[in-house]
């Protein structure tokens, strides 16, 4: 029994006990599953007797597969042989239809794979040896190199170490070229990144700091006689400087360009990318018979060594082709009748099932935003804005490190510039009023830029290009504007003077806090800049600007700011209003998310940091913004799920893992597609839909129904610059007196953390 049929069927089991009815749809559609009584008091135990013992069966399936070994209930089960049509061959053992336990899997191309399935997946311990000579011998999970692993490249290379996600990944991994040269250190993505060392067969070395490959930042460059050179490495000159030191053997004056470490003795040691496969084993599809207790006209039904089964036409993962070269094969037999496994939403209420109504796509909507044209009146204002970033982001500096002096924080660090229409020496002329602008800690913000790998020419491009910003349609509570440009990549918001304060306060320990951690969660703050107008009203307008989290290729479909309090947490729209840009809050939601592991215990983590950090800094009322791409739409809105989830109390026939693993595949076949992949940003995803009881309305979590949605997610923590001020101290004596404590925004940042935490660690969980 594959695992999608076992999860429909365990989901189904409260109906087929109820109904004759019932019963009979659930023989019409899982063929091969035997369907209990209600009356049985040992269901499984019946079941279990009543199939037949395993044998050895030798088959030539329809369409040219052949198999043979052990079979049992319809599927290859124990040990077996099974070859495709196109070459690929697998010898080893079976669990009900897929590889489970240990052995061999072969290409065409002469490849093999030799060691531990799991659910169809290589995981375990196994040894890969590609067709171009490669070998890897160490630890997988799910298709992919990931933790110890010791790799020979068909070049005569070789690498020793830590493995993720398919990349060399940790510390200590040591990598040895053919000609001698070796390098022991960090990785980072397949790269050498962090502290290493890296020894030429000549006995010079360098030691020191490496980024993406090269040496970047502190670092030390020894010769065999002992003199050396210390300084700050670059690969590009203008950052390069540091200190030669002879050795009392060296020769005196001798001239060496620091440039010569990239152009000459690191030119012939470049990391061998290693071989691509060109189809994965858990892609591969078996033709298997439909039990005879279903009917045995039809044609075999094609299920994934994994345990997929092919339901009608598989999906694109949009704009990703993650489907691509897939197999389809299923019939319209099979579409016909999983077309009532798409039925399977249950509301289970006091253990009567119900249907629940189908989920639709929020209407369509034109595009976010008023364009800022001539006439409108904020469009002085708008180029008074690309004026003073061009001229910020444009004005020659030095390059700075990322080793910030305390001064560069200080909040008197500021550069204010005269605007007048005729120019002057610094400025254009333009067609607007004079202005004044002013520049807060720009070393900061230009260093933090860099940080977030921001290009100046695009920034600029994006911000003060020929395209006009876009004004939201109103403000927001606070009563700040909001602007986007064109590209959607930057979104500008003007601000309160109590909230420039605060981001000053505490941009030492945010600075600090984004450098340690590239996974942070938190915004991106790019630039704080002020514009003073003139006139008799002298007026002021701060703003910073922001990276917009759902810029992407992806429509975003439903969007949630999450805060976990329930007073005025609700939209006030009725469904029919509702739009793909509508903010929905905490009481509309709902899903449940699941993530991968290893995403799962990575976003706990940066949950943990991020909270602590504004925590620290007496921070509150932030939220968490999450927007969701639903991958699977049919033609006329409706969304599409992907199965069920088994009920609790229920286990999994086995423990592999199931999230996405068709789209795992592809990715596993791109790898570069994994650096589109970040903690929030395109994340692959099951979203559970989740009702709450008519009884419960202000419930924040509603209970799960096991309907799943294949979904991309895309969140961050925004609005970080509220602090627990005597206005918010006063809201919540007031509220507190008319409302229950727990349930209002305004609480003390401490006692916001810990609920914020504790309410994304209901939402999110990990994909068992």
């Amino acid at each position: 029994m594959s695992k999608e049929q076992s999860t429909v069927f365990r989901a189904w089991e409260a109906t087929i006990r109820r109904t004759q009815a019932a019963k009979k749809r659930a023989n019409s559609i899982f063929g091969t599953i035997s369907i209990a009584h209600a009356e049985d008091d040992n269901d499984d135990d019946n079941d279990n007797r009543n199939l037949p013992e395993p044998y050895h069966s030798e088959k030539i399936l329809p369409n040219g597969d052949y198999y043979t070994g052990q079979w049992y209930d319809n599927f290859p089960h124990g040990q077996g042989k099974y070859l495709w049509t196109d070459g690929c061959m697998y010898v080893g053992e079976w669990y009900k239809g897929k590889t489970m336990g240990r052995g061999r899997f072969s290409w065409p191309s002469g490849a093999t794979y030799e060691g531990e399935f799991k659910s169809g997946y290589m995981d375990g311990i196994g040894t890969y040896t590609g067709s171009n000579g490669d070998t890897y011998r160490g630890q997988w999970v799910m298709n992919m190199k990931h933790g110890h692993g010791l790799k020979h490249f068909s070049n005569g290379d070789w690498y020793d170490g830590e493995w993720r996600r398919g990349f060399q990944e940790g510390i200590n991994g040591k990598y040895e070229w053919k000609n001698g040269n070796h390098y022991v250190g960090e990785w980072k993505n397949g790269l050498m990144c962090g502290k290493g060392s890296f020894v030429w067969s000549n006995g010079n070395k360098f030691d020191g700091n490496w980024e993406d490959g090269l040496p970047k930042g502190n670092g030390t460059f020894k010769w065999l006689d002992g003199s050396f050179y210390v300084g700050n490495w670059s690969k590009d000159p203008s950052e390069q400087n540091g200190t030669y030191y002879p050795s009392d053997s060296s020769v005196e004056g001798l001239e060496w360009d620091p440039q010569d470490l990239y152009k000459v003795h690191l030119s012939d040691s470049q990391v061998c990318p290693g071989e691509r496969v060109s189809v994965l084993p858990s892609q591969k599809k078996l033709a298997v018979w439909n039990s005879s207790k279903g009917g045995g006209g039809e044609k075999p039904r094609r299920m994934s060594v994994d345990g997929r089964v092919s339901v009608g036409v598989e999906r694109a993962f949009d704009r990703m082709n993650m489907w691509e070269g897939e197999d389809n094969t299923s019939t319209a037999g099979d579409r016909g009748r999983f077309s009532d496994a798409d039925l399977l939403g249950l509301n289970v209420d006091e253990g009567i099932p119900k249907m629940m109504p189908i989920m639709r796509l929020p209407r369509a909507c034109k595009r976010q935003g008023e364009t800022i044209s001539k006439g409108h009146k904020n469009y002085e204002l708008m180029l008074n804005l690309q004026l003073g970033i061009r001229h910020s982001v444009g004005r020659p500096a030095p390059s700075a490190s990322l080793d910030l002096k305390a001064s560069a924080f200080d909040p008197k660090e500021k550069v204010w510039t005269r605007f007048p229409p005729e120019g002057s020496k610094y400025t254009p002329p333009h067609q607007s009023t004079e202005f004044k602008w002013k520049d807060y800690c720009p070393l900061v913000f230009r260093t933090l830029r860099k940080l977030f790998k921001v290009d100046p020419a695009d920034y600029m491009l994006s911000i003060c290009g020929n395209d006009a910003l876009r004004e939201l349609s109103s403000p927001g509570k606070s009563g700040s504007f909001f602007y986007l440009t064109n590209d959607d990549r930057y979104m500008i918001k003007t601000m309160k003077k109590s909230e420039a304060k605060v981001l000053i306060r505490m941009l030492p320990a945010y600075y600090n806090h984004v450098r340690s951690y590239e996974n942070t969660l938190v915004t991106k703050f790019y630039g704080l800049h002020c514009v003073k107008l003139n006139g008799t009203a002298q007026k002021k307008v701060r703003f910073i600007i922001m990276g917009n989290l759902f810029c992407s290729e992806y429509t975003i479909h439903r969007r949630f700011d999450l805060k976990g309090s329930s007073l005025g947490r609700t939209t006030d729209k009725p469904e029919s209003e509702i739009e793909a840009t509508t903010i929905l809050k905490d009481l509309d939601l709902n899903f449940i998310f699941r993530l991968q592991k290893a995403w799962f215990q990575e976003f706990c983590r940066q949950v943990d940091r991020d909270c602590e950090l504004l925590e620290q800094e007496r921070i509150m009322d932030y939220s968490l913004l999450v927007g969701l791409h639903f991958r699977e739409v049919s033609p006329n809105g409706d969304l599409i799920t992907s199965g069920m989830r088994t009920p609790p109390g229920q286990t999994e026939s086995d423990d592999g893992p199931r999230l996405s693993r068709a789209d795992m595949d592809q990715l596993l076949l791109d790898p570069d597609m994994w650096s589109r992949i970040k903690l929030g940003i395109n994340m692959p995803a099951r979203a559970e839909r989740t009702v709450r009881r008519s009884d419960c309305e202000y419930l924040l979590v509603g209970e799960p129904t096991g309907e799943l949605y294949e979904v991309v997610m895309f969140f961050g923590i925004i609005d970080i610059l509220q602090d627990y001020d005597i206005s918010k101290k006063l809201e919540h004596a007031y509220k507190s007196i008319q409302y229950d404590p727990t349930s209002i925004s305004a609480v003390d940042p401490k006692q916001y953390s810990r609920r914020f935490r504790d309410f994304l660690l209901k939402i999110f969980e990990e994909e068992i």
